[in-house]
Formats: C-alpha cells, structure tokens, sequence
C-alpha cells in the first residue's frame, strides 16, 4: 500500500461509512515491513473510539471490506495460499483438490485474466486468431468517449489483474487506484506494479495448467496502487475521483443501481465515468429482482438491458436532485474476447457507457 495514495484519499473506515455513516478516518497502526512508500505487511485501524476496527495489509494490499471477519473466514484458503510452489508441486495440488475447488476457480479465473492483461509479453505464447488485450482495447474504445482533460485520482473497480491501471496512469501524472475482491488476482497486479514480471497459471484445459512467469511493462507503476475493497462499500465518505472505470462490473454486483449511486457519489464535478457490459446476469451474482433489463420481455422494450440502463440513470436524476450523472456518449456493441482454455473462448458483446458528473 502506498503511502501517497493513502494520505491523498483519505479512506474512511467501510463500516463506519456504511452501518452509521460516520467518516471515521483510517490510520496507519502498525507498519511490520515497507520498502520506501509502500507498506508490504501492516495494520489499519478506524480512528472511531467505538470502532477501532483493525484491516490487514497483506502483500502491499490493505483487505478494507466492512464485514472483514466474514470475509477473511470465506477467502482464508486463497489469501494464506503460498505463491512460491513449483509448477509439479501445483499441479499435482491441483489433480488432488480436483475441479470445482476454491484452488481450482481461483486457477481458472487468474488464468482468463491474467492472460487478457499481459500474454502479449509472453515469449511463450503462441501466435494464434485469438489475441489478448481485449479489457484494454475496451478501455481504449471507451476512453475515445469521454473528455480526457479531466483531472484528478482515477478509480478502477474490479481492477482484477490491473493491466488498466496502468493504462490509465499513462494518460496523464494523477495517481490511479485499482480495486478488487479477488486477492489472487491483486497479487497479481502488484507483482506487475513491483517487480515488473508476473507468474500466473495458464489453463490449457481442464485442471492442466501451464506456469507461465515472464516480464511486463506497467506503465507508471508508482502512480499505481491495489486495494481489496467491496465496490458497494467503498473506504470514502466524499467526491474523490475524476474518473472512475467499471468495466464488466455493474453485471457482476449485488445492486448495479447501488453502484450508479456509488459512481455519482465519487465523481468529483465534472468528472466522467466509464462503464462496458455485456449484460451477462447471473443470479450467483445479482439477483433478478435487481436486474437492469435481462427479464420481462413482455414489457415495452421487450427486457433490453441497453434501453432499461439509460432509463435508470434519468429515473435517478429524476428523483435524486444530488444525483447528476449524465450519459454522453455510448457504443452499443464492442467484441472482447474472454479465454477460458486453449480450445474454449466466450465473446463478450460490450455495451461502452461515457458518463459525466455534471455541475
């Protein structure tokens, strides 16, 4: 965790944010291991006397979640893993813990994200008709849409292995924050930002995996930092950003209204935010309930997520006058390409949403 990040957002405590709204400032308490501004392995305490919870930084990552006992119990298997196991080693793990295991899901999932973000570094991989970099090309598309000018942090939530980081610290000298619920996957994006090289298990189908470790470019990688974070409750209690992306994200949470909120409380004046979906809805991950389109296609727009997407957020600025996102800009459909193994891709039909925080 680096300290210029820390001191220049000012993080509140979740909890407090979230049970009392309360903005109990975030500390640093202890700190067991730092090289120059980045804390490796310390603790963070709410400054709230009735709180004074206390968050892990783990691997330069700091766990900020509000319901930090349950989710500890729920990823202890992923966040206590060791990194430093052989590729036999592993792969025998692999064939005794078997498919379906929390070993083996978090395996598939660095093995689709890691290789979108970085293969193209890869001198093993293969040139083949599927080629990685489709999150940055996405963020690219997207980026054409909005006014570049703005000024100010950048968020990226669901950052998974941070190749956009650090794209987006490429475009300007304000420092980026990356956020995601997955540890593995932050580990990650911090052996990109701090060692620049990463080692990640690369699926060729079934539990067989490749170990791939090769060196990759992260650009402007002190402007950079990862935070393990829930994207409902996150650590700020007023406008901090300039730019927030969620790219493949308002599909994959308990309430996407509860996230166009958190975007419109975040944004700082006429800041913009990027939003692309394929509108995959998953009941694991939103319930119908709160999905936007995706059901009823009895109605007027026949369930169209699109069409339902943009009437929620004039619903919201209709009923919320603190509420002033607009859309500027759209792309209805934008190809990202999602490798599962080497003989299985899903292609994603991206819906690209610019919208800007307005005065």
């Amino acid at each position: 965790m680096r300290r210029q990040h820390f001191e220049a957002l000012s993080p509140v405590c979740p909890r407090c944010l979230r049970d009392n709204a309360h903005r109990a400032g975030l500390k640093v308490e202890l700190v067991a291991s730092e090289k120059g501004d980045d804390i490796i392995e310390g603790v963070v305490r709410c400054s709230e006397a009735d709180c004074r919870l206390e968050y892990p930084i783990i691997d330069g990552i700091p766990i900020l979640h509000p319901d930090l006992r349950v989710f500890l119990s729920e990823n202890s298997t992923q966040i206590l893993a060791r990194q430093d196991l052989s590729a036999p080693v592993a792969s025998l793990l692999g064939d005794a813990l078997g498919p379906g295991s929390s070993f083996d899901i978090t395996r598939q999932h660095l093995s689709t994200y890691a290789w979108d973000h970085y293969a193209e570094f890869d001198p093993e991989e293969r040139v083949e008709a599927l080629q990685p970099g489709g999150a940055t090309r996405v963020l690219e598309a997207g980026m054409a849409l909005v006014d570049s000018s703005a000024e100010g942090p950048i968020l990226d939530l669901g950052c998974a292995t941070g190749r956009n980081c650090f794209d987006l610290a490429g475009h300007g000298d304000d420092i980026v924050l990356g956020v995601d619920m997955s540890f593995a996957m932050l580990q990650v994006a911090r052996q990109a930002q701090t060692e620049g090289r990463i080692r990640y298990p690369r699926r060729r189908c079934g539990i067989v995996y490749d170990m791939r470790e090769f060196n990759v470019a992260a650009n402007r990688a002190a402007h950079v930092d990862f935070w393990l974070c829930d994207s409902l409750a996150l650590p700020f209690a007023d406008p901090a950003f300039a730019r927030i992306v969620a790219l493949n994200l308002i599909d994959c949470v308990y309430s996407p209204m509860g996230l166009l909120a958190v975007l419109n409380r975040l944004l700082l004046r006429g800041g913009d935010a990027l939003l692309a979906t394929p509108f995959d809805w998953a009941p694991n991950a939103t319930p119908v309930e709160a999905w936007i389109g995706g059901h009823s296609q009895r109605g007027p727009d026949d369930g169209a997520s699109e069409s339902r997407l943009l009437a929620a957020i004039e619903r919201l600025r209709a009923d919320d006058a603190g509420f002033t996102l607009q859309t500027v800009a759209q792309l209805d459909s934008f190809p990202w390409h999602a490798r599962l193994h080497d003989r299985s891709t899903v292609l994603y039909s991206e819906h690209v949403q610019a919208l800007r925080k307005l005065d």
